[in-house]
């Protein structure tokens, strides 16, 4: 009591008549609580010195390592109607296997005999690009002779050309000739006037003369006709050689346009082969596509479209099937302040869902039920709820994952961080302080 009252009861009162009294106020018993608060403070004390595993904890669930060990639904990627199924939920399917069948819905595919008559279409428009060959052949033939024909007719007009003017040449020459003669004639006709006069040559010589002069002048004149003929016959020969190269161009034109033409047709024919041959293999793929098969080994978890005669869209869901080979891991979320935490490689301890465990956080190695893994993905957006992926496989030195635990199963996961004394990790948790942010020496390595 604090005795604050001036009525003071223990002067008053005592105590010692009471049984209760002798057994409280016994010295041996302050010796044994002084000796029990000693012992419970030294060994508080060296637990409070105690290594401490810091860690980071997130909730997740199994999942496989790769992604195309995953559960997957099964699509077509053309509209239809199923027809008939070949495969119940749970049975087992290899690569390949047919899953169910589906028939055509649109209009443009029903034919059966769609795939045949889109061939005998290419096979057609085939013909008829070995026939547009035939015909530029024809062409390139024409244009061959037409080109040799030319250069037989130029060959003609030139050497006709080289005649006219060698006959120029002579008829030049004659009319030099004609010229001097009728100059000759002049000057005998003059000489045997002037000796008439002086009486030695009679009137008969004067007029031989005189007639043999005019007839020397009209060789001359006839031989200039003759020389201008010659230069018209020149002309004539130019004109000609123009007159073929110009006829035979026409000709080569004309038939190289219709070649052009045929080539111009036969590109459009092989064009249209192409297309054919396109539209033929599409719908042959497309027939294959009305047997839904298994892209790989696996269960067939569940139809999601049943039924005869439903019709579904391309792209749709129709079957869920989980792969038989696939190597587990967990998705762990951690939060966004613990991310820079974790790093590839992290050793994490985890707990699954439905497997007995005896877990003690700060001390791992004396939990029991929990089992290794590393860190082997950090993802670097966050998820939608708020928290980021961390991808963790099992650890190859500890110990072996259940094998009956399945794919989607829940998991606890703690990934394992610094030793620590205990008094600092209560002081942490009393601040609300994260962990020591550390860097592991793997980290280092792989950043090097």
């Amino acid at each position: 009591m604090l005795n604050i009252s001036h009525n003071q009861l223990n002067k008053k009162v005592t105590l010692e008549g009471y049984s209760s009294f002798s057994k409280a106020f016994k010295t041996r018993d302050y010796w044994k609580f002084n000796r029990f608060l000693v012992v419970f403070g030294i060994i508080t004390i060296v637990i409070l010195f105690l290594p401490w595993t810091q860690n980071v904890t997130g909730n997740g669930f199994v999942t496989t390592l790769t992604p195309d060990q995953r559960p997957q639904t099964i699509q077509s990627q053309i509209p239809g109607r199923i027809e008939q199924w070949y495969v119940r939920e749970g049975d087992f399917v290899n690569k390949g296997d047919t899953i169910l069948f589906i028939s055509e819905i649109k209009t443009e595919y029903q034919d059966p005999q769609l795939v045949n008559r889109t061939k005998a279409q290419r096979d057609a428009k085939t013909q008829s690009v070995a026939s547009y060959d035939g015909k530029i052949s024809a062409l390139k033939n024409q244009i061959g002779a037409l080109n040799q024909e030319r250069g037989l007719k130029l060959q003609q007009a030139e050497n006709k050309l080289q005649q006219a003017r060698l006959k120029v040449k002579s008829d030049s020459i004659d009319l030099e000739a004609a010229k001097t003669n009728l100059d000759i004639a002049k000057t005998q006709f003059s000489r045997t006037q002037t000796l008439q006069q002086e009486g030695l040559k009679s009137v008969v010589d004067v007029e031989e003369k005189r007639l043999k002069t005019q007839e020397t002048q009209a060789k001359l004149i006839s031989q200039e006709n003759k020389y201008l003929a010659s230069k018209n016959e020149v002309l004539n020969a130019q004109v000609e050689i123009s007159r073929v190269a110009a006829e035979y161009a026409d000709k080569i034109a004309k038939v190289s346009s219709d070649r052009y033409t045929a080539e111009s047709s036969q590109f459009e024919a092989v064009a249209e082969v192409q297309k054919l041959e396109n539209k033929s293999t599409n719908y042959e793929m497309r027939n294959a596509m009305y047997y839904i098969t298994a892209p790989q080994n696996g269960y067939i978890n569940k139809a999601i479209r049943g039924g005869l005669g439903e019709t579904f869209k391309e792209g749709e869901r129709l079957v869920n099937i989980m792969p038989s080979d696939y190597d587990l891991a967990v998705e762990m979320y951690v939060n966004p302040i613990d991310l820079p935490l974790i790093h590839l490689g992290e050793e994490v301890r985890i707990q699954f869902d439905g497997w007995p465990a005896i877990f003690f956080s700060g001390w791992p190695n004396a939990s029991f039920g929990t089992y290794g893994g590393k860190v082997v993905a950090v993802e670097t957006f966050i998820s939608e709820n708020g928290k980021f992926r961390i991808l963790i496989a099992p650890d190859e030195n500890a110990e072996k994952w259940p094998e009956n635990i399945r794919v989607g199963s829940g998991a606890y996961s703690i990934a394992l961080l610094e030793d620590v004394p205990i008094w600092f990790e209560i002081w942490r948790k009393l601040n609300g302080f994260p962990p020591n942010y550390y860097t592991p020496t793997t980290a280092e390595k792989s950043v090097k």
